[in-house]
């Protein structure tokens, strides 16, 4: 008896079987017979032709739909439901045909179901990594779609306290002009609570610019900017912190710092006194914090070197990241100024947003976290040397030549 024959007497038992033993409810089992017998004419056709390659369409389509069945719930993966349809394949030919025509069958599948076998490993192989990446691919679409949700609160409920607080400022500063010269007492009380409203007013700008940052809308208002100048006004603005914790300041005169730059005076001027601020609170009472530079191709390097506690080396990416404070928050003191003093953990993202956004980039050495050695930090600032304006009327302004872009532009308006 030929094999297509053989085929055909163990196919309506084969097909059953199979189906019991890999489905479960009638429906799903109806449904699984009818994808049986087309892997059933699909195994006849590769036989009859000695190429295993006519099953592959049927186990692609098994890779890709594995709840066709009851393969279901992943019990039933497709190398199981080729290994379980071969074995019953001899189970059925032993109970439905003699001795000889079960080995001629069996001799005629072993090899399809060899190829099979092989072949389903690596459909889901691939099926599996396509899930992987989608489902990595889903996480991260949910992760980007939380960031954009929480900086999307943090900008409506920053401008939302924006208004209560100027209300309170503006009231309690009046209530002290009233009140001066009458009742002292009171007037350091109002005090207090300007001051803390001041404290909150940083805070709701903090907040803000994160948004902005987070949200690629951080504008630049590009002007002529002196590093030299920008770093002796924060000394001066620091000078007071600095004294009260016996801190010593030293801004060195490096090649680049009496070089113009344009730049936006305002956010650099922030950027810088983020840094300096950072160094100031993690540097112990009597330490050192240096500010240095030097002339790169294309850009000023300038450094901020502190005596201070250090940065561990997990802590050295994780510093630029929002909401990020190092140690235990709750063991912080409220002001930004002492000793490990408290904050949002702003500044530096804040920082890393304003340095990118000018095109250049911001970095920290430190050879790990250790209060009794106090090891030191070291933040790298890198800002592009640019020497011209951005804005046509900026540069004509300050006797800056336009770059050879602008110049051909404005050639094309003119002609």
């Amino acid at each position: 008896m030929n094999i297509q024959n053989l085929l055909e007497k163990i196919r309506v038992t084969w097909v059953h079987r199979v189906a019991h033993d890999l489905a479960r409810g009638a429906g799903v089992r109806e449904n699984f017979e009818k994808e049986l017998n087309r892997f059933f004419n699909l195994l006849e056709q590769a036989i009859l032709t000695g190429d295993p390659s006519w099953i592959d369409p049927i186990l692609f389509d098994w890779a890709n739909a594995p709840t066709e069945s009851d393969l279901v719930e992943g019990q039933h993966n497709l190398s199981t439901l080729v290994a379980r349809a071969n074995a019953l394949t001899f189970d059925v030919a032993k109970e439905n045909l003699s001795p000889e025509e079960s080995l001629e069958l069996l001799s005629a599948t072993s090899a399809i179901y060899s190829y099979a076998l092989s072949k389903a490993a690596h459909y889901e192989s691939d099926t599996r990594v396509s899930y992987m990446a989608n489902e990595l691919a889903s996480i991260q679409e949910k992760l980007e779609q939380l960031d954009r949700s929480k900086s999307s609160f943090i900008s409506v409920a920053a401008h939302e306290l924006k208004t209560p607080l100027t209300l309170i400022e503006g009231y309690s500063g009046m209530i002290n002009d009233l009140l001066r010269g009458e009742n002292e007492g009171a007037v350091q009380l109002l005090e207090g609570i300007q001051n803390g409203v001041h404290r909150l007013q940083e805070i709701v700008d903090d907040m803000i610019d994160v948004s902005l940052i987070d949200n690629s809308l951080l504008s630049l208002n590009f002007q002529p900017l002196w590093l030299g100048q920008t770093l002796d006004l924060l000394k001066n603005e620091l000078k007071k912190v600095c004294d009260s914790r016996e801190l010593k300041l030293d801004i060195r005169s490096f090649e680049g710092n009496d070089q113009l730059i344009f730049a936006d005076p305002e956010r650099i001027y922030q950027a810088f006194r983020n840094v300096l601020t950072n160094a100031i609170k993690y540097t112990p009472d009597g330490g050192e914090i240096i500010v240095d530079g030097r002339i790169l191709p294309g850009f000023i390097e300038i450094t901020v070197t502190d005596t201070g506690i250090g940065i561990s080396l997990e802590d050295q990416i994780a510093i630029f990241e929002k909401f990020n404070q190092l140690g235990e928050a709750a063991l912080h003191s409220s002001s930004k100024t002492s000793f490990k003093g408290g904050g949002p953990g702003l500044g530096l993202p804040i920082t890393r947003g304003i340095i990118e956004a000018h095109g250049g980039t911001i970095w920290v050495d430190s050879e790990g976290c250790d209060e009794k050695t106090c090891p030191g930090s070291t933040f790298h600032i890198l800002l592009p040397d640019r020497s011209e304006a951005t804005d046509p009327k900026v540069a004509k302004l300050f006797g800056s030549e336009l770059p050879l872009a602008h110049q051909e532009e404005k050639q094309k308006n003119t002609s």
